[in-house]
């Protein structure tokens, strides 16, 4: 210190303190006199002394402010006499300065940027080693509060820039971790600040920004989500610089930068989403070879993007998602085929937007008509996802999963596993059924064989154990089989049940399913024109087999038979001599029908236009009475009676002699075809399997009504008061007197009611005497 004193007068260490800029002005110039003397001399030890005293004595004081406003003056007066030496002691000038950039004084943090300023503008090219430290520094001073700061630090910000873009010691590498790690700030003018230095930076050509652009690329595109205008179109411009030095450049890193580009894809701000689909767009454009390991990511992020509300990101993802599609990679080239199956199936499952959920399923058809093997083996991830989509609300969506289904079911194997799942499905979610099931099953009889698929179904429903979801599943079969256009060569095979080797195959394979339902047993039996068997399945249903849902679909068989489709049982009609079993036939259903039922009705008026008259022309002849050998006696001439229109029922009973010769499938042991030689049906072995079936249901539906029973005593048991449940029960005798007390229970009034009565809907009610 004494030495120091014998350099710099104690007036001048005085007013280096002193609050007057102006003293603290003149006691630094009298510093840079005294350093340039002795940097003249090359007395470097005495210089130090002196940068000792001012960093320790000023800079870096506690005692006050004035110090170290006095101090940095000093230290940037001591640079300015070094001049040319100043790298010999810029280590130890440089620190103390940086730390006043954080001094709670912002006029110590003021005068810290001017002294660095002057600083810098001796050491120039020197000042290099320092640049991430003053980058630091400014970055986080860029966002001070006091505006004479922020002037100070945008003047030093302009020195350096000036610097580093002079400078060939810029090491680019030890800068990119530092801007990336600032990126996540979210000052706006800290981020001002790092915009600047970026696109300073990639305007050197001799600093490589594009090679290190996936470090930062991230920061740029988080800041397109800023509040600031200003801000988010310096960052867009930025970027627009970037992307158009991609279309040239020889090589790029797309891979980390897709990976980028599709997360910011699903940015909740409209600006960065749509930025960043152009990315994506110009990628794929660019280099599909180089993005195949990022296929799957792609399309996650365009699928989205392709029912955006914005136009623009529409268009630029419908784009891309074409070019993805068209661009035709291999396994070998490590194209993940799982993986986009994968992206595909959670957007059909997830996405709440039609047109996305049909790309979904447009790449699932591409990647079956490619790599269908591969996509096979993950048919366990995919399948659950395409019987998911058959119940969405739109049409086009659940047409293009039967397509991809059916495209699917080509092969043997998955073709019955295709069925197995549809019919869980169906069974499942029975409003899927009733809202898609002939849909579906009409699409896929369209898509693949109409007969392969009713074969597959009916062996599946033989054996199905719900015999509730089997008969309803008949039942939709079957009026698909009578309505759709799609199953006319089916229904055109089944009129050839009694004179073909093949009508009589599928007969048999959809008869024993079919036997689940009456109705679709005898609709069948009337499309194979097997007219005595549908008699005799007609009367053999009992009391208990007709309930209002078999009265339901008489009723829509009824409505049917005035179809086209019908037409040819209808012209058989005109010879009823030769088709007395389709006559019996509709008289049955027409017995079974309500009276005042409009079915009834219809029925009626179309057995009325039979020509009935052209029985009688068959009819044996009306003899005489022979005469006897007795004498003579007065001989009584009667009048010859009226013929009489036949009524139905002895028209029936004449036509049934000669039924069995007209018919091959009549009689109930037949062991060839009459008019062809082909092995017969054996109906009598069929009517005994329907009632087999048949029985089942009414065993399943008995044990139902039990179960129900049993569960309404149970809950009225322990609903009842203890009291009441303690009590006796009255004896309980219908009208003939018979006891029934079983099932009965008594509400609060007496009155006794049957469980079984509750039970059975459109069953009459019985009335009760109750007797104390």
């Amino acid at each position: 210190m004494a030495d120091v004193t014998s350099l710099l007068s104690t007036g001048v260490l005085r007013n280096l303190s002193d609050k007057a800029y102006e003293k603290r002005k003149n006691a630094a110039l009298e510093v840079e006199s005294v350093v340039k003397t002795l940097a003249n001399n090359n007395d470097h030890e005495r210089i130090s002394h002196v940068i000792t005293v001012l960093i320790n004595d000023f800079a870096i004081s506690t005692s006050s402010a004035n110090h170290r406003k006095g101090g940095l003056i000093g230290l940037a007066a001591a640079t300015v006499g070094l001049a040319a030496e100043t790298n010999q002691h810029l280590e130890r000038i440089v620190p103390p300065v940086l730390k006043a950039f954080a001094d709670q004084d912002s006029r110590v943090r003021y005068y810290a940027c001017e002294a660095l300023y002057n600083i810098a503008k001796v050491a120039r090219g020197d000042f290099i080693v320092f640049f991430n430290e003053v980058f630091d520094a400014l970055c986080k001073l860029s966002a001070d509060t006091d505006p004479n700061v922020q002037n100070a630090v945008h003047l030093l910000d302009r020195l350096v820039k000036d610097i580093v873009t002079e400078s060939d010691q810029f090491s680019i590498e030890q800068f990119i971790p530092l801007l990336r790690e600032r990126l996540s700030m979210i000052n706006p003018y800290v981020r001002q600040f790092l915009v600047g230095w970026i696109t300073v930076l990639d305007s050197v050509p001799e600093i490589d920004m594009l090679g290190f652009l996936p470090d930062f690329l991230d920061g740029l595109f988080n800041m397109l989500t800023d509040s600031n205008h200003e801000i988010r179109q310096q960052a867009d411009t930025a970027l627009s610089e970037f992307l158009a030095e991609i279309k040239s450049a020889p090589s790029v890193e797309y891979g980390r930068m897709a990976e980028i580009l599709v997360k910011r894809a699903a940015s909740n701000d409209e600006f960065a989403r749509q930025t960043a689909m152009i990315w994506i767009s110009e990628f794929v454009k660019l280099a599909k070879e180089s993005l195949v390991p990022y296929y799957d990511k792609i399309l996650g992020a365009v699928l989205p993007c392709i029912s955006d509300r914005e136009d623009k990101i529409r268009l630029f993802a419908s784009e891309t998602n074409s070019a993805l599609r068209d661009f035709k990679p291999e396994p070998a080239d490590g194209f993940d085929v799982g993986a986009v199956l994968t992206v595909a199936r959670k957007e059909l499952e997830k996405s709440e937007h039609e047109a996305t959920r049909l790309e979904a399923l447009q790449w699932i058809a591409v990647l079956l008509e490619r790599h269908r093997t591969e996509v096979l083996s993950f048919l366990d991830v995919i399948f659950p996802a395409l019987l998911q989509s058959l119940s969405d609300n739109s049409d086009e969506v659940v047409m293009l999963v039967l397509e991809v289904q059916a495209c699917i079911a080509r092969d043997t194997q998955e073709f019955r596993r295709l069925m197995v799942f549809l019919m869980l499905r169906f069974n499942q979610e029975r409003g899927l059924l009733e809202r898609r099931g002939s849909l579906a099953l009409r699409r896929l009889c369209a898509l693949l064989d109409a007969e392969r698929v009713y074969r597959e179904l009916a062996q599946i429903l033989e054996a199905e154990a719900d015999l509730e979801f089997a008969s309803i599943m008949v039942q939709a079969l079957n009026l698909i089989l009578l309505t759709a256009t799609e199953l006319a060569g089916l229904r055109a095979l089944l009129k050839q049940t009694l004179f073909s080797t093949e009508g009589k195959d599928l007969f048999n394979t959809l008869y024993p399913s079919w036997c689940h339902s009456p109705v679709a047993t005898i609709s069948v039996c009337l499309l194979s024109q097997a007219y005595s068997h549908a008699s005799a399945v007609i009367s053999s249903l009992g009391e208990t087999d007709i309930d209002v849902n078999l009265l339901v679909q008489l009723d829509k068989l009824v409505q049917l038979l005035e179809t086209p489709i019908f037409a040819y049982l209808r012209l058989q009609l005109l010879d009823p001599s030769r088709n007395a079993s389709l006559m019996k036939t509709l008289y049955g259903i027409l017995m079974l029908l309500p009276q005042q039922s409009n079915a009834f009705k219809i029925l009626r008026t179309r057995l009325k236009s039979v020509p009935t008259q052209m029985l009688l022309q068959s009819a044996p002849p009306v003899h005489p009475p022979e005469q006897s050998s007795a004498p003579s006696a007065p001989v009584t001439l009667h009048p010859i009676p009226l013929i009489r229109r036949a009524s139905p029922a002895q028209m029936l009973s004449h036509e049934s002699s000669q039924a069995i010769h007209a018919n091959p499938e009549d009689g109930s042991t037949l062991g060839a075809d009459l008019t062809n030689g082909l092995p017969a049906i054996h109906f009598a072995q069929k009517l005994k399997q329907f009632d087999h079936t048949q029985a089942q249901h009414r065993a399943h539906r008995q044990a139902q009504l039990k179960a129900q029973v049993q569960s309404q005593v149970q809950h009225r048991i322990y609903m009842m008061p203890a009291r009441m449940a303690q009590m006796q029960l009255p004896e309980v005798q219908m009208q003939n007197g018979q006891r029934a007390d079983e099932g009965l229970m008594m509400d609060r009034r007496g009155r006794g009611h049957s469980l079984v009565e509750r039970g059975v809907r459109g069953a009459s009610r019985p009335t009760w005497r109750i007797s104390n």
